[in-house]
């Protein structure tokens, strides 16, 4: 029985213990074990490890810390900063042991070493600038100078009191500003060494998800924003109408000029117009003169060839054309004539049997062959000789 109740109680012992022979190690851990003679053993890589009943601690490899801390600025304002930032712990054994040695756990390096350089950081931070420019133009400045000093250790800074204008009321007032102290190599000075590099901890990706200011402080901050935009539209809108009176003066700049350039335009077309009417006027002229030149040597050709023609057959043609048109008047005139042409009555006996008419009508034909100096007899030269 003896021996019975010795072996189930190593079985019991045995199967309490399976679970603390063996640890598996995640590939996001840290894990070291503490041996039953006190020696720390670290694992950073996955898979089992030999736990050997000894007492198991694991790290993340990369933890993220979210805060809500309080902050103060210059003017006096309060505010409550919400954010996070992430940190990764170092792989070497020597910096693990420093860290487990003094924090023991994740939760405690968290809360009493990630939390306290971050709060004090933030505490440093808020004197350097006013409420008024936390919310606007420095709130870049803000989150730099938070994440800076939790990286390499928080600022000596000096303080000194300045004479302000208030942006609201205009009233001068007393303002402590406080300045970063620099050192000889132009970097900032700091007032403690980074507890943060002296673990080789290293933070990143320090991020402000709000910044809530206090009720009175919110207030005043919306009210001053709404001065400065008030004021800056007052400024734009005196730009605005600065430049559209600029915008004016070229515009009716521009309008003068085109209107110059439109007559301009015109003055140039009436001047082409009326040189083209000038150079058409000279062609016409021109032409109008080799017309008349042309014309006067004709007429001049033209009577010419009629005084040769003429005076190559006395002018024959027109002689016998008058000489024929008159004796047709002639003839027409005795035909339509209604008288006697012999006396009734004759006293007398005369030789011959002459009729009158036929007598008129021979001396009317042999006065216009004279006017028209017409030989109207037959040539000696053109009888025929018998």
């Amino acid at each position: 029985m003896g021996a019975i109740i010795v072996a189930v109680v190593v079985g019991l012992l045995l199967l309490l213990s399976v679970g603390k022979l063996f640890e598996n190690v995640d590939a996001d851990e840290i894990v070291v074990i503490q041996s039953v003679t006190g020696d720390l053993d670290w694992y950073i890589t996955p898979g089992p490890k030999w736990q050997g009943l000894g007492k198991v601690t694991s790290y993340k490899k990369r933890s993220i810390y979210e805060f809500e801390s309080k902050i103060r600025f210059n003017d006096g304002a309060h505010a409550q900063m919400k954010g996070s930032i992430q940190y990764e712990l170092p792989l070497d054994a020597k910096r693990l042991t420093a860290l487990h040695t003094r924090f023991g756990s994740q939760e405690a390096l968290s809360g009493q070493l990630v939390q306290k350089i971050v709060d004090k950081a933030i505490y440093m931070t808020g004197p350097l600038m006013s409420s008024q420019e936390s919310y606007a133009e420095k709130r870049n400045d803000l989150i730099s100078a938070v994440e800076d000093q939790v990286a390499n250790g928080v600022y000596r800074t000096l303080q000194r009191d300045v004479m302000t204008k208030d942006p609201l009321t205009g009233a001068e007032k007393t303002v402590t500003v406080v300045e970063i102290a620099v050192a000889k190599d132009g970097r900032p000075s700091r007032q403690e060494a980074a507890v943060l590099s002296e673990f080789a901890v290293k933070p990143f990706n320090f991020s402000i998800a709000s910044l809530d200011y206090d009720k009175p402080v919110e207030a005043q901050i919306n009210t001053q924003q709404r001065a400065r935009g008030a004021v800056q539209t007052a400024i734009a809108n005196a730009r605005m109408a600065e430049q559209d009176a600029v915008t004016a003066t070229k515009r009716g700049e521009a309008m003068v000029a085109t209107a110059r350039a439109k007559q301009e335009a015109v003055k140039a077309a009436a001047v082409t117009d009326a040189e083209r009417e000038r150079d058409v006027a000279r062609l016409q002229s021109e032409a109008a003169g080799f017309a008349k030149q042309r014309d006067i040597l004709l007429g001049e050709g033209e009577g010419a060839r009629r005084r040769l023609v003429m005076q190559a057959d006395g002018a024959l043609t027109q002689k016998l054309a008058t000489y024929e048109k008159v004796s047709k008047m002639y003839a027409d005139a005795i035909a339509n004539y209604r008288g006697a042409w012999v006396p009734n009555m004759v006293f007398g006996q005369q030789g011959g049997t002459t009729n009158g008419g036929t007598a008129l009508m021979e001396l009317l034909t042999v006065k216009t062959a004279r006017d028209l100096s017409l030989d109207m007899g037959t040539p000696r030269g053109s009888q025929t000789k018998k």
